[in-house]
């Protein structure tokens, strides 16, 4: 009986794998395939990039998301310099000198490629400035234009003094004059009196002197009460005079800039400022300075000289800038400070551009969890997509930490495409926090983890092979080692009929084998160069697996691999460390006694098991009442537990397990422990498909391998799995010797009969069980535990309840966590 229960649930070898042979290939070496430049088997991605690309409308920036691995930033990067190449190229741009305000640069539009070309040109004006100033000054022309200024001054100057002289002879008087000063000085006999003279006249005459002296100096200060307003009236002019002489020695130097860039308004009106300031800066800068050249010109390019924000090659198209650190400074801009004496100060020739700039016109591409982890830059970001403005700031002043005086640039036009590449998680973590998100970031590009296996999948996989080896310089692939990749893919997807899209996993074995093949000095990459690096990296990262067999080996780990006990079967767990994942068998116990404490999961009472985990066990709890408490109740007072778990569990794929667990213990009847098991159940009883349904299998069988296969041995999986089933070479051949075996089942019964050795027993027409199976005597016992009666000594043991999130203890022993891995709500 036991033996026609098994060959009806064993699962034939064939359908244990898929494997995929070279003569499904119609190439011998990947060198005679074309490259392939699309994405593999992500159409419904490549048409959402297509549509949020080709959108114009403000909003539909895109959010790509999928698994690290899948090719999804070499596709936005590859699509989108692709369709930049299509687009116009955006203008040029640079902020000038706003000579009114400086502290409030101007920003410039220039069409694409002539920033470079005005840059030269305002350059090759200061140097034409150089070469004018002050020589301008020295020119005939000008010089006998300020002498005849400075001799109409003079000239007042000496008519008046010509007056005030001729009375002071008159008077006896003569008048000294000097650059600064003029004197009265008494005179006798034509000959000026020192003081000792003067002191020897008579006083009368003395006096007489005197009032003459203050008499003409009263005089003179009626002559000389027009001085400053001849002096004002002479400076004016000399200033006219120079004004003029700038004016006419600038026209040819401006003229032919005015007239190259007369269709641009903002460049005209900043020459037009610039020449103003010029007649200024002239005086000052360039003339009767002693100053150097070179200090000269970089006083003249502080001033004049415009601060490229970015620049465009004509017939470059649209940008395509991917930020790959997207702090606030390095994608809105900053601006830099020098220092003099202590004191910090800037002008608008120390603004940096950043991504923004750069990627404005065109597309900016970032990683979302490098973005929202820095400070300031996502609420900036949304406010520079809503305005459509990009404002240069420190985002520090808002927050008033900035001591000195800075800038406020003249805000940009934004007009770009922002494409943000992250996880699932975060995606639907914006959509619910964030309001803003769905209004900015419409177009959703999903990346699937696993590809169908159409008709064309594996030649383009073939073609997706070749074109990654052709650009990293590594040796053409053989036939056979396309097929063990497309077996590995496919292993990795867990399904029969799909590959993996995690192509960084296929590129990075690819990588490791050629590595092999060139110590071999050999021509292409082969098979056995893939199983090698295989081989090489399972044994990397295999400490672990191998001190966990070990410590089963050694009976540290307590698991039975033959025999029957009751209360006990072989639970299968996978254990992820690192960038490895195993199956780890562990023993899963129950125990049952009367009472009405109902089943107690000891993983969640000590706050280990996870709410799937504990899910799983209150969906158990529901089909053992509507299985068996029809006629008696399920008073009943239980443990289950994984035993030598140490960490967190969760997964619902050990709860057929756990069932069978209970049910041995329930009716005292003991299971094989030949076997190991795993999947989900639902409330009817039926087994559900658990992930991780390989390393399970393989987990087990190591151990088996390792004590020695009987041929009664083997691994009990949901009957919806063997769909997903690609297991390994070693796996396959004991299966095919009879040495070992996978058994599929879709409902409880079925794994109970392989694992008592018997039917479970059928309901008959009277819903009652076969007499003497497995399913009666649970049946029975719950009776006898009825006719005992309710016992009030346990009405302290704490019952049942639903799962609830609790403080999660510092994990212990993470090297051992069997984590029950299956599906996730």
């Amino acid at each position: 009986m036991a033996d026609s229960i098994a060959a009806a649930l064993r699962v034939p070898p064939d359908a244990l794998t898929r494997p995929f042979a070279p003569a499904q290939f119609n190439f011998t070496t990947t060198d005679e395939l074309e490259s392939f430049r699309g994405v593999l088997g992500q159409e419904r991605a490549v048409e959402a990039m297509q549509f949020g690309v080709a959108m114009p409308r403000p909003g539909y920036n895109v959010y790509v998301m999928g698994e690290p691995g899948t090719g999804r930033f070499s596709f936005v990067q590859r699509y989108l310099k692709a369709e930049a190449k299509r687009l116009a190229t955006p203008a040029d741009r640079l902020y000038v000198n706003h000579f009114d305000e400086p502290r409030e640069p101007r920003a410039l539009e220039l069409p694409a490629g002539s920033a470079s070309a005005f840059i030269a040109d305002i350059s090759q004006l200061i140097d034409n400035l150089l070469t004018s100033f002050p020589a301008v000054f020295e020119l005939p022309s000008y010089q006998q234009k300020k002498s005849a200024i400075d001799r109409i001054f003079n000239q007042r100057y000496d008519r008046a003094l010509d007056v005030v002289e001729r009375l002071a002879l008159e008077k006896d008087v003569a008048l000294y004059r000097d650059n600064s000063n003029i004197a009265f000085t008494p005179m006798k006999d034509n000959k000026a009196l020192d003081e000792a003279e003067f002191a020897q006249l008579p006083e009368a005459e003395r006096e007489r002197f005197h009032v003459d002296i203050a008499a003409l100096e009263e005089r003179l200060n009626e002559e000389l009460a027009s001085l400053q307003q001849w002096k004002r009236e002479s400076s004016n002019q000399l200033r006219q005079l120079d004004e003029e002489t700038i004016s006419l020695a600038l026209q040819p130097l401006l003229a032919p800039l005015s007239m190259r860039y007369a269709e641009n308004a903002g460049v005209c009106a900043y020459l037009q400022a610039l020449q103003v300031n010029l007649l200024k800066t002239v005086v000052e800068q360039l003339v009767d300075v002693d100053r150097a050249a070179a200090q000269t010109r970089k006083l003249l390019e502080e001033q004049y000289a415009p601060s490229l924000v970015v620049g465009h090659h004509q017939h470059g198209g649209a940008p395509v800038v991917f930020e790959s650190h997207p702090t606030y400074d390095n994608l809105f801009g900053r601006i830099e400070y020098n220092t003099d004496q202590g004191a910090l100060y800037t002008s608008y020739r120390q603004l940096r551009p950043g991504a923004l700039h750069r990627a404005n016109g065109g597309f900016l591409v970032l990683e979302a969890e490098k973005l929202l982890s820095e400070p300031f830059v996502w609420d900036a970001l949304k406010r520079a997509l809503h305005s459509r403005q990009l404002k240069m700031e420190s985002p520090l002043g808002e927050l008033g930490r900035i001591a000195t005086v800075t800038l406020n640039p003249q805000v940009i036009p934004l007009q770009v495409k922002v494409v943000i590449i992250g996880s699932r998680e975060l995606y639907y973590t914006l959509q619910d926090l964030d309001p803003d998100f769905q209004e900015m970031f419409r177009v959703l590009v999903d990346f699937d983890e696993d590809i169908p296996l159409l008709e064309d999948s594996l030649e383009q996989f073939a073609q997706l092979l070749k074109t990654r080896t052709t650009e990293e310089g590594m040796a053409p692939l053989t036939a056979a080692a396309v097929a063990r990749l497309a077996t590995y893919s496919a292993r990795l997807a867990e399904h029969q009929g799909r590959l993996s899209a995690l192509i960084g996993d296929i590129f990075q074995l690819v990588s490791e084998a050629d590595f092999i093949r060139q110590l071999a000095h050999e021509e292409h990459t082969d098979v056995g160069h893939i199983e090698r690096a295989l081989k090489a990296k399972a044994d990397r990262t295999g400490r672990v697996s191998a001190r966990i067999l070990d410590d089963m080996l050694a009976g540290i780990i307590l698991i039975d691999t033959s025999g029957a006990a009751v209360g006990k079967c072989n639970g299968l767990t996978v254990l992820e460390v690192g960038d490895s994942a195993f199956g780890v068998p562990a023993r899963i116990s129950a125990t049952v006694y009367p009472g009405n404490s109902g089943i107690v999961d000891i993983e969640r009472e000590v706050n280990l098991g996870q709410p799937i985990h504990s899910k799983g066990v209150m969906i158990l709890t529901g089909y053992l009442g509507s299985r068996y408490a029809q006629e008696y109740p399920l008073d009943i007072s239980a443990s289950i537990a994984l035993e030598q778990s140490y960490g967190y569990v969760d997964g619902d794929s050990a709860s057929l397990g756990e069932v069978c667990t209970l049910i041995s213990a329930l009716s005292r009847t003991p299971l094989k422990q030949c076997f190991a098991i795993t999947g989900s159940i639902n409330q009817f009883g039926e087994v559900q498909a658990v992930g991780g349904v390989n390393e399970k299998i393989e987990g087990f069988f190591r151990l088996c391998e390792a004590r020695g296969l009987t041929g009664e041995q083997g691994a009990i999986i949901p009957y919806s799995n063997v769909s997903t089933l690609m297991l390994d070479e070693r796996v396959l051949q004991a299966v095919r010797a009879g040495k070992f075996h996978v058994y599929a089942v879709r409902q409880v019964d079925e794994a109970l009969g392989l694992l008592v050795g018997a039917p479970a027993g059928a309901v008959d027409a009277k819903g009652a069980f076969a007499e003497g199976s497995v399913n009666a005597r649970v049946v029975e016992r719950l009776r006898e535990i009825a006719e005992l009666g309710p016992d009030d000594e346990e009405d302290d043991v704490p019952a049942a309840k639903a799962a609830e999130p609790a403080a999660k203890p510092a994990r212990k022993k993470p090297v051992k966590k069997p984590a029950a891995a299956g599906p996730t709500a």
